[in-house]
Order: structure tokens, then sequence, then C-alpha cells
């Protein structure tokens, strides 16, 4: 059509994944519910757990995805695709076996009357890109999310860029680098407690030889959020190319298929300041009890040669008084996580297109969140995850097998102490046209 112009992209990601689910005990214990739910990208989902799950005791194993409290069935619903986890009493012993498609996405892109005017479609279709879940405490979204992305830009020259609608913020690197273009199965854990991921609101994008400025003026409530107050988010992003620009978007995909003949390095950060927040992390997670103001704040590191990746990242989220009680039942909590966390990977490309790569991410809470007088309940873990995964690129991310071994240990942070820690398996396939 000469009217919306050319361009138009669908894409199909991750079609079809396998998970097998170990022997379990009965009753799923806090710090195990943690393990599981940091080391997956529950970027969507509860980042802080406020109460003991209740499970069905009289079961003699638990099947992910049937038994569902407030958060363990929709962060395995999303994220227990092609993994195969080790919580079990006995190892290699698995109760169930269960596929299922991960991510079925299509995305639009294309020009409308004019090129100079912009469009970005993006709709999830599989129950975890929908964020489907049902958590006692949530009235900023409780619905199905089928739009991802809407938004529109005007491009007024080549250097400038402002969008309207909702997208993902100018936040870590590996955060808008797009799930189809990973290294590993997923994103970190560092991304999975930190990330800003999308908002709604005005965007601008500007770039220069060695520069690059992003910026978002947004809701900060997150996206598609029925209910919103009078406090907003500000997001600041700075790019250093001090080798000029990488080879296309070559910053903003993982691993070096580009095969960059001349070292590239990006050096960035970001900021974001976002006022009355109604959710634990922002834009994500279950709802406070009581607005909170929170700050985050970003470094990261790229470089790329001759196919050579490396990329880090540290992010700090602070708050004052994170913790917000129900006023009908104060021994309810609900909080923000506030803490740190550090990642670093580095991969490989040999010339037949198979890679490798390892990655080690650690986050931990602030002291607010496990040795907190006024909330002894309360005891968050420290995370680490140590992961060595492999590629194979049969069209670039488009076309790709991967697979990885990952361990996460669990830290006692009151005592500094080993608090308990599994071996996960992956493999999965993506397909994008």
């Amino acid at each position: 059509d000469p009217f919306f112009g050319k361009g138009a992209e669908f894409m199909l990601g991750q079609l079809i994944e396998g998970v097998r689910i170990l022997e379990c005990p009965p009753i799923l214990c806090d710090e195990r519910l943690e393990l599981l739910q940091a080391v997956h990208d529950v970027a969507s989902q509860g980042l802080l757990l406020t109460r003991r799950p209740v499970l069905d005791e009289t079961a003699e194993h638990m099947e992910l995805g049937q038994h569902e409290p407030e958060d363990l069935g929709t962060v395995a619903g999303q994220h227990a695709d092609g993994l195969i986890d080790f919580f079990g009493n006995e190892d290699l012993a698995p109760e169930a076996f269960e596929f299922r498609v991960r991510r079925l996405r299509m995305k639009f892109t294309g020009f409308v009357y004019n090129p100079k005017l912009t469009y970005y479609f993006q709709l999830g279709f599989s129950r975890g890109d929908m964020d489907w879940r049902g958590p006692e405490n949530n009235r900023i979204n409780s619905s199905p999310n089928i739009i991802r992305d809407a938004v529109i830009y005007y491009n007024p020259n080549k250097n400038l860029r402002l969008g309207f609608g909702q997208t993902k913020l100018p936040g870590n690197r590996q955060r808008v680098v797009s799930s189809g273009d990973q290294q590993f199965y997923d994103r970190s854990v560092v991304n999975a407690r930190f990330t800003l991921d999308r908002d709604f609101g005005f965007f601008g994008h500007y770039t220069t030889p060695y520069v690059i400025l992003r910026g978002a003026l947004t809701s900060g409530e997150g996206r598609n959020s029925d209910l919103s107050n009078n406090g907003l988010a500000y997001t600041g992003r700075v790019e250093l190319l001090p080798f000029g620009h990488f080879t296309g978007e070559n910053d903003y995909v993982e691993g070096d298929l580009e095969r960059e003949q001349k070292l590239k390095v990006s050096l960035a950060s970001t900021y974001s300041h976002n006022e009355n927040a109604l959710r634990q992390a922002g834009q994500l997670g279950n709802d406070l009890y009581a607005s909170r103001t929170m700050n985050s704040l970003e470094f990261d590191l790229l470089a790329k040669y001759k196919g050579w990746a490396w990329y880090t990242e540290y992010i700090n989220r602070t708050a004052n008084d994170p913790i917000t009680y129900n006023p009908v039942n104060p021994a309810q909590t609900s909080a923000v996580y506030v803490g740190q966390g550090f990642m670093s990977q580095m991969s490989y490309l040999f010339e037949n297109n198979f890679e490798v790569a390892g990655r080690y991410a650690v986050a931990e809470p602030d002291e607010e969140l496990y040795n907190n007088p006024d909330a002894p309940l309360l005891s968050e873990k420290g995370i680490a995850n140590y992961e060595l995964g492999v590629s194979k690129y049969l069209n670039g991310h488009r076309l790709k097998v991967q697979g990885g071994i990952m361990y996460s240990e669990l830290t006692d942070l009151r005592t500094n102490s080993y608090s308990d820690g599994f071996w996960s398996l992956t493999f999965q396939m993506e397909l994008g046209f």
C-alpha cells in the first residue's frame, strides 16, 4: 500500500521449546522460590516475594503452571521454556515433560504518508508475552497485555528522532537489545531485578558521530497501565563511541556477528527518576501499598573486535523507605527492590558461526530488605549466576540453536553464608521471518 509504505515486518520467535519439571517437595520453601524467581528474567512479574506461597500439601510433586500462587506460576510459565531446573531431591528424575511456545510475536514497521513519519508495533500472543497473572494486590496492570510496543516516530533529519507512544525506555543496554538477539536463553538476573523495561510517553534520540543521546518523559507505571498518578518518570542516557559507530546496529545485538574489523567501544550511562511510583520496580512488579519515589543509575561498557564481544553493566536502585505495608493487615508488605547488580559476559564467534559465551551476574538487595527490625520476616537473598552458553547461527539471530548450563547460588546476607543453589540446563531454537 503506497500510503503505509513498504517494510512491514512479521516475526515469529522461538516457536517450539521444551521443559522438564523435576520432582519437587510438596511445599516449596521461600528460599527456593526466590532462587527460581531470581534466575529467570522476571521483568514483568513481581520482583519481591512478600508472603509464603501456599501449594497443595497432598501432592507428591509439583507441576509448574498447574498450581499458581502469587508469583510462582507466572514466573515458571514465562521463563521455564526449554529449561531443566534441578531443585528436587533427585536430579534427573523427571516426573513430567512440557513443551511451550515461549514467545510468539508479530512486529510491524513502516511509514505513514511520509518516510519521516514511521511506526513500530509489536504484539505478543504467548502467555508469558502477555504477563498473564492475577496477584491479590494488582490494580495498575491486571489484564493480559497483548500490546508490547505501539509507538510513532517523527524523523526530521538523519540525526534526530522523536517518538510518542509505548516502547522500551533507554535503560540498560541488555534490556533494550531484543530478546531475539540474545546470546543466552534469557537476560541476566541483574536485568531481572533492576531493569526499567517499557513505558508510555515521549521519547527522543539524537545521534552524532561519537555521541548518542536518548531521553524519555513517561507515565512511570509501565506498559498498558490502568491507573496512574501525578508522578512521572524522567529517563536520560548518554552513549560515547570513542572509535565511531558500530557496523549497522551491532551495538544493540549481542555477539559480534558483524565481525568488526576495527575495535568498536561504547561507554554508556542511564539515570532514571520515577516520581511517586506505584509498582515495586517502577514500571514493573506488583503494586505497592503506597507510592514511592525511586532512582536508578546504570553504567555499561561494550566492546567488539573480529568476533570477540565483551559486555558488562552495573545497576543501582535507591528509594527512601522502600517497604510499604498493607493498611488493613500490616503484616503484609510490598517493597521496592533496592540494591545493586553487576553483570559481565564475553563471547567469541568462530568462522563457522558457532559461538561460545560465558557470563557472571550477581544481584544483592540493600540491608533494608534482609536485616530490617521493622520487617523481621523480610529476608531477601543475594544471588549469583555462573553461565556458559553455546549458539549455532544458521541465519544470524533469526535462525539459531542455543544451549547452556548455569549454576545459581543464593547467599543469606544476614550471616553472609551459603543458602541454596542449583544447576540449570537449557536448549532452545529460534525462528524469525
